[in-house]
């Protein structure tokens, strides 16, 4: 079979010519005049057994030659993908279909997996990441919102300010009729939440046990059946309550947790703060690598493989709205979209999408960074345990639905982005290098939990 390869204008492009011969057409076109009759209905024959004459003289010489070209043109297509050894990234895409004396000749261009001439310089790479520190401001929050817990709540007689619970009746109706959804009667509603129904905070606010107050709002879009509409409320503010925090002692701390002491609860809130801090500096870090890595990358992504893979996003994207029950045009009037702005999203995500394996494949390869079978096991055996399926049964199913492959470039570019943090240098705002690393126990702590350890 001739065939011809072309450079496109894309680096990452070729524009393959492939020739369809007469004998090949006439074979196909007995194919297409199969396919075709199983939809047709001529008086004498059955569908699928109308004779190739038929067929033509019913829909034209013309419309049985395109249809045999599309019948002979996949196996003609791959066959000259393995002549010329390459691997299209997305569906190859016909360009130019030309008659000849021979039969047709047909251009098709062809987007491969692009790759990267030089692998941005990632080791010892710094890094600026915010600093993970944890103030007492931090901890006496976290103390609040325990003593938050524990609080009770006391009538006052102020009028309604911020953070002081209102007791009310709240009635809502739309042109006199009530909607039931909306309707409490004596709700202790936490005034500054905005957590009920539009305007209700800025209404009491300010208001005193027996006032009655009226409003209209306008309900948000998606809220319900009556999302969009205007609602008259009414709401009759019955008590004021504040709460009365208890007092942060030894002997509450004791009753209220495991801890005996005030600073034994306070350094224990400091260290799961701090571990907080730091695996979301680790992920900022990891996140910032990336960042810099696909800024250094000197690449131009193909359009096709761009189109294709914000085909991809938009799609999966819109499927979960559709499971959501959804509507595209309630999505968009809900997050203040256009259509074009979403669009346009979609579009940036998916580039970055496509940077990142790009760089992540070109380090794996550069770093010689492989996943083993033990990991590949280790992976379907853990994916297996969160399903109803034995290891062997999820395995089979993995391999014969084409997915392992997916799985094993996943573990692979975890690898890689592992790599490439171990690598980088996390520095501060000043460029004073920082350790994302948990702080290990000093020795004095280290022998006292072993001391306790042996009594127990």
């Amino acid at each position: 079979m001739e065939t011809e390869v072309e450079e496109a204008p894309s680096p990452f492009e070729r524009v393959v010519t492939v020739q369809i011969g007469n004998e090949a057409l006439d074979t196909a076109s007995d194919e297409a005049a199969r396919r075709l009759s199983k939809d047709m209905k001529v008086k004498g024959f059955r569908p699928g057994k109308i004779p190739r004459k038929v067929v033509e003289a019913t829909i034209g010489s013309d419309k049985l030659r395109s249809e045999a070209i599309d019948v002979a043109l996949p196996t003609v297509v791959a066959e000259a993908l393995t002549e010329a050894d390459l691997q299209p990234a997305t569906t190859p895409s016909v360009q130019d279909l030309r008659d000849t004396d021979a039969g047709v000749e047909v251009d098709i261009k062809v987007t491969l997996w692009p790759t990267l001439d030089r692998v941005p310089m990632f080791e010892g790479r710094k890094v600026s990441v915010a600093t993970p520190e944890v103030t007492d401001e931090d901890v006496d929050e976290q103390i609040d919102r325990l003593r938050g817990q524990f609080a009770e709540l006391e009538d006052v007689g102020h009028p309604v300010t911020e953070g002081d619970y209102a007791v009310i009746n709240l009635s809502a109706s739309i042109n006199g009729a009530e909607i039931e959804e909306l309707t409490a009667n004596d709700l202790t509603y936490p005034v500054g939440s905005n957590s009920f129904v539009p305007g209700l905070d800025e209404q009491v606010m300010g208001a005193t046990a027996g006032s009655i107050v009226k409003y209209n709002e306008t309900l948000p879009e998606g809220m319900g059946e009556h999302g969009g509409k205007e609602v008259t409320f009414q709401v009759l503010v019955k008590g004021v309550k504040t709460q009365k925090l208890p007092e942060v002692t030894n002997e509450w701390v004791e009753e209220v947790t495991e801890f005996a002491t005030i600073e034994a609860l306070r350094q224990e809130l400091s260290d799961g703060l701090r571990e907080h801090k730091l695996a979301a500096t680790r992920r900022q870090f990891a996140d910032q690598v990336l960042e810099q890595l696909i800024d250094d990358m000197e690449i131009e992504l193909p359009k096709g493989l761009l189109d294709a893979e914000m085909e991809f996003q938009l799609h999966r994207f819109l499927h979960r709205l559709e499971e959501q029950e959804i509507p595209v045009a309630d999505y968009l009037r809900v997050t203040g979209q256009t259509e074009e702005a979403f669009i346009e999203d979609a579009r940036q995500q998916a580039e970055r999408s496509l940077s990142v394996r790009i760089l992540l494949d070109a380090v794996g390869e550069a770093e010689g960074i492989e996943v083993g079978d033990e990991e590949l096991q280790e992976a379907l055996g853990a994916l297996a345990a969160s399903s109803d399926q034995t290891p062997e049964e999820y395995e089979k199913a993995l391999r014969e639905s084409g997915q392992v492959d997916v799985l094993t470039g996943d573990i692979l570019r975890n690898k890689v982005i592992d790599r490439l943090v171990e690598a980088a240098v996390p520095v501060d705002e000043n460029g004073d290098e920082l350790s994302l690393e948990a702080d290990e126990p000093d020795e004095a702590e280290a022998s006292a939990e072993d001391a306790e350890t042996e009594e127990e």
